[in-house]
């Protein structure tokens, strides 16, 4: 396996160098799109969602879902904290929360590749601001794909509630109460951790781009092949070349909904990176990002044409 690694990385090494001009525009493209649409759409959330979280309001909100997540997920409802969080602040952030309950002993095994597998919200501000405005410039369409994007992620949890089932304790663990910061010094922390988390993002972004590009350029696909192969590669570009498709709005809401609720394999491979270390399985979250896109394109389609 590790040859193989190592041979396709020598062939992208080379591809690289010879089409140098490419890599760099596609680059500049990747920093741009950053720029204008995914860094003012998240980071503003991030530093307000850190703050929150320093500030007891996430205890609080856990325990307003608490009476719900056993009746209706049939799962421990300290993933409560990991369903709201996630909602707000969107992937990959919802591994985080997992893995951090998960190592401090609050959820087991079972219970984290559970939850982590509707959990997948994207962040609102992205879907509100940069697909809505950039990407489709229609605020209403915009707004039906983040309605169903989310209510799917529900209908996932539904569906698999009786999956993975665990012993349900709903006893809180006592943790050790860490010393107190300043305002100052949360917002500094949070200020550095959300750049951090936004430059993996856009790093990752330009690598998943990079290997679109390069194939395209190998292997010419008209635009509609290149709309889907870069959708499932990296969901931004996607997303933006699905927004320049020549085809009627209800199918580039429906397609943007699909890659939405995929993710696209870069976010898959931020998921792995976070969970690397530990025992959560990652093939439950899989299944449902498939299940995900498939139930989100066949009710956008079908109910489009009624809510819009």
């Amino acid at each position: 396996m590790k040859k193989i690694i190592m041979y396709i990385l020598v062939i992208i090494t080379f591809l690289i160098l010879k089409n140098s001009d490419i890599v760099i525009n596609t680059v500049i493209y990747s920093v741009n799109l950053f720029k204008k649409s995914i860094f003012p759409s998240l980071f503003p959330f991030f530093i307000i969602s850190e703050l929150l979280i320093n500030y007891g309001f996430v205890e609080y909100i856990s325990n307003i879902f608490k009476p719900f997540m056993n009746k209706i997920f049939k799962i421990n409802s300290k993933c409560s904290f990991i369903l709201f969080m996630s909602m707000i602040s969107g992937f990959p952030s919802n591994s985080k929360y997992t893995k951090d309950l998960y190592l401090r002993g609050e959820i087991n095994e079972l219970e984290a590749s559970k939850i982590l597998m509707y959990t997948h919200f994207s962040n609102p501000l992205f879907i509100m601001g940069a697909i809505s405005i950039t990407f489709l410039n229609d605020k209403k369409a915009g707004f039906i794909i983040l309605i169903i994007h989310y209510l799917t992620n529900f209908i996932i949890g539904f569906l698999f509630r009786n999956i993975l089932k665990t012993p349900i304790n709903n006893s809180i663990s006592i943790q050790k109460k860490e010393k107190e910061l300043s305002f100052s010094s949360i917002l500094s922390k949070a200020i550095i951790n959300s750049f951090s988390t936004l430059f993996l993002i856009l790093g990752t972004i330009i690598i998943f781009l990079i290997v679109t590009n390069l194939i395209d350029q190998i292997l010419p696909l008209n635009p509609y092949f290149k709309a889907i192969i870069s959708g499932i590669l990296e969901m931004s570009g996607g997303i933006n070349n699905i927004s320049l498709l020549n085809i009627p709005l209800k199918n580039k809401c429906t397609l943007i909904g699909m890659v939405l609720s995929f993710g696209g394999l870069s976010v898959h491979m931020q998921i792995k990176s976070i969970l690397s270390d530990t025992k959560i399985k990652y093939y439950p979250f899989f299944i449902a990002r498939l299940i995900h896109s498939s139930i989100t394109g066949i009710i956008i389609y079908f109910l489009f044409d009624f809510i819009y």
